[in-house]
């Protein structure tokens, strides 16, 4: 039983290590896809270790017998770490919106723009509501629809009123 068991804390300290050194076997077992990594070893000896101390504990079997159960949970556990591990790498995010995309934009003044200076407007960037330095060529007034046609940096845009 307290073989069994050092293999269950083993496991847990190779999951420890795992957060620690990141990428450690996957660098030199590159070829096996991840399948041969540091979470995937720590879930088959932790589940190797605490399903055979659970046969051995509470059944009549032998030692063999717990191992065999034990091997059976660790590779399960082992395949359900790749398999998590893998969708998780491959998950994929929006690309991050630039102030490029901005431009085409249509938006409200908020504060006016006076000629030469800046004033401001609330536009959408992904779906959100965001307020910027806005500055126009012709002054525009508060609450007038206006497109962007520029962006100046990533808190500023050059703006032009709609014209209906």
């Amino acid at each position: 039983m307290v073989w069994f068991l050092g293999f269950g804390m083993a496991g847990l300290a190779l999951l420890v290590l795992s957060l620690v050194f990141d990428g450690l076997l996957e660098g030199l077992f590159d070829a096996f896809d991840g399948l041969v990594s540091l979470p995937v070893v720590a879930g088959f000896v932790s589940m190797l270790g605490f399903g055979g101390a659970i046969v051995l504990g509470t059944t009549g079997l032998g030692a063999g017998a717990a191992t065999v159960a034990g091997t059976v949970a660790g590779v399960g556990a082992g395949w359900l770490t790749w398999k998590a591990s893998r969708a998780l790498m491959r998950d994929q995010t929006d690309a991050t919106p630039r102030g490029s995309d901005l431009v085409g934009a249509s938006g409200a003044v908020v504060t006016a723009i006076p000629p030469g200076g800046y004033g401001e407007v609330l536009l959408r960037r992904a779906g959100q509501p965001v307020k910027l330095a806005a500055r126009s060529s012709v002054p525009v007034e508060r609450g007038a629809e206006v497109w962007v046609e520029a962006a100046l940096s990533a808190t500023s845009v050059e703006v032009r009123p709609v014209q209906c």
